[in-house]
């Protein structure tokens, strides 16, 4: 089975023709539960998210802040593995027809093993992978088996990236870019910052996939901003602290789904 590159590129593209960005959602795969982690990408998806990254808990997730390291100790506490973070793709994918990446640093691949990991996910409805720790350089075998099962190949880059640096990301990357608004670990922050804006200018410079900005943002009027110069707008902190903080699962539910509209509100305002 090839997996969902080109419903990817089929919603980015669809937005853009509508004048505005994308609202792309990050939550882990087993938090709080493996099955409410399913429901909260669910949820997610029924407030307006147009794309979603599910994240592969990992004990050292050095792009992230406090926020999601705290999910993902619950979700690995809870027992998490690969099949479950697969489980959710699929059970989300089937659900709602909207395009799921997997996030996750390379350890895990690298452990499980490169073929088996992509033929998995394309088979569970995957559109691909944000692998935001994987060299470029490094990159080849990634590569070749998720073209092989038609998955994009999602590169971070950042405001500390040369411009020739940029083109050799991009030229390799698959999907959109991941624009990384700033320096630092994922969270919410009271301003996402000018360096986004260079960042993704610069980065189009060298290339016409989408470029999607993320950390950062937790409101919708930072979404309208980064909505602006950005072909999306990428949220995690926000959801998963809405998560947490609510009482029990059904009102953590409710709350990223409302969340997700209010931020789907936010990209369509630019």
């Amino acid at each position: 089975m090839s997996g969902n590159i080109e419903l990817l590129n089929t919603t980015l593209a669809a937005a853009k023709a509508a004048d505005r960005a994308a609202l792309i959602a990050y939550l882990p795969a087993g938090f709080p539960t493996v099955d409410g982690g399913v429901e909260a990408v669910k949820a997610v998806i029924a407030g307006g998210a147009d794309v979603v990254e599910v994240g592969l808990p990992h004990s050292d997730p050095v792009l992230d802040g406090p926020v999601i390291q705290t999910a993902d100790d619950i979700a690995l506490r809870g027992g998490v593995r690969i099949a479950d973070v697969m489980r959710t793709v699929r059970e989300a994918y089937e659900a709602t027809g909207v395009p799921i990446l997997v996030m996750t640093y390379w350890n895990p691949i690298d452990r499980y093993g490169v073929e088996r990991f992509t033929a998995e996910l394309a088979e569970a409805g995957g559109a691909g992978c944000i692998l935001p720790d994987l060299p470029v350089q490094e990159s080849a075998l990634w590569r070749e088996h998720a073209d092989k099962h038609g998955l994009a190949t999602v590169f971070v880059v950042a405001p500390s990236s040369r411009d020739a640096r940029l083109a050799t990301i991009t030229a390799a990357g698959s999907g959109f870019v991941y624009a990384a608004s700033l320096m630092g670990v994922t969270g919410t922050r009271a301003s996402v910052g000018a360096q986004a804006q260079e960042l993704v200018g610069r980065t189009r410079a060298t290339t016409d996939l989408p470029v999607c900005v993320g950390l950062g943002v937790s409101n919708a009027a930072q979404a309208a901003e980064v909505a602006g110069f950005a072909d999306g707008v990428i949220v995690g902190s926000a959801f998963v602290k809405a998560m947490l903080d609510a009482p029990d699962e059904a009102a953590g539910l409710a709350a990223v789904r409302s969340l997700a509209g209010e931020l789907a509100e936010g990209v369509r305002k630019r």
